[in-house]
């Protein structure tokens, strides 16, 4: 099984998406399963685990309602408000649907992210923990520090850190990021997407430009934590679906075997989300 582990689909109108300008050409328009599914056959990609665009429950709803009515969405990372004293209940709810496989936390975003570390998020890392629902850690580069204080506070911690960490590609100091994901990756419990480079790059981009981050990665974790993901379609801001594929198959081209190119394109992702009720078996 090939699994896209990462992309998005949204519908303008809804409203629920601050973050995508008007003015953006690219994604300023809806991205539906009948778009993205030409790409998946091209690819030989079975199926894909859908992420949440918005951190509204709404917009989780929203896609899981669209997982039941296409097949090629094995799973969906939806968004729950940690901060609210209902987010147990929310939780619940959400996992009766067989579609419901994680929740994403979009730390990005958060002015200080140190937040992480003060008892309400803590205890709600800590139901994650105990529970092991899987949780999808949006951060970027800086807040690596923060990330790794947080999982010594939930070393159980059923974590993926989404994009390689947003490294700062173009101007950054791989050193940096190096050090804290190495740390990153002694927590068993922690895997990464290989995703979302290509938006982190200069416009001008070239394959080697990731070459060393992508390796990296797989040295750090181990082929049995990392899962490819395309980011689309966000990825359309700097490069094609196709794009996005070849760079991760010639970064470790002559790095992996057959089997582990398995495991990065489907088989890690299914154990992670544990999906091997969804996926689509060949008749």
């Amino acid at each position: 099984m090939r699994i896209d582990a990462h992309q998005h689909y949204w519908e303008i109108s809804k409203g629920y998406y601050d973050w995508i300008n008007e003015n953006d050409d690219v994604l300023y328009k809806d991205y539906q399963p009948s778009d993205l599914n030409p790409l998946l056959v091209n690819h030989k990609m079975d199926q894909s685990v859908t992420v949440q665009a918005s951190p509204l429950l709404e917009d989780t709803q929203y896609l899981l309602k669209l997982s039941e009515i296409n097949k090629s969405i094995a799973g969906v990372v939806g968004w729950v408000d940690m901060t609210s004293s209902t987010y147990q209940d929310d939780l619940e709810k959400l996992k009766q649907h067989p579609k419901f496989v994680g929740i994403r936390v979009m730390i990005q975003d958060m002015a200080d992210a140190e937040i992480l570390l003060n008892k309400t998020y803590l205890n709600a890392f800590s139901y994650l923990e105990d529970n092991q629902i899987p949780v999808d850690l949006l951060i970027k580069e800086h807040q690596l520090p923060v990330i790794v204080q947080l999982l010594k506070q939930v070393p159980e911690l059923k974590a993926v850190i989404d994009h390689l960490g947003k490294p700062n590609i173009v101007d950054g100091d791989p050193g940096f990021w190096k050090r804290y994901m190495k740390e990153v990756a002694t927590f068993a419990n922690v895997y990464c997407k290989v995703s979302g480079l290509v938006t982190e790059a200069k416009k001008d981009w070239e394959q080697e430009d990731f070459v060393p981050y992508i390796q990296h990665t797989v040295q750090m974790f181990g082929i049995s934590r990392v899962m490819f993901g395309s980011d689309w379609p966000v990825c359309l801001l700097a490069a094609s679906y196709d794009d996005v594929i070849t760079i991760v198959e010639e970064a470790l081209s002559t790095q992996l075997t057959g089997k582990e190119f398995d495991q990065l394109f489907g088989g890690n992702a299914i154990r992670f989300y544990s999906l091997e009720n969804t996926i689509l078996l060949p008749e």
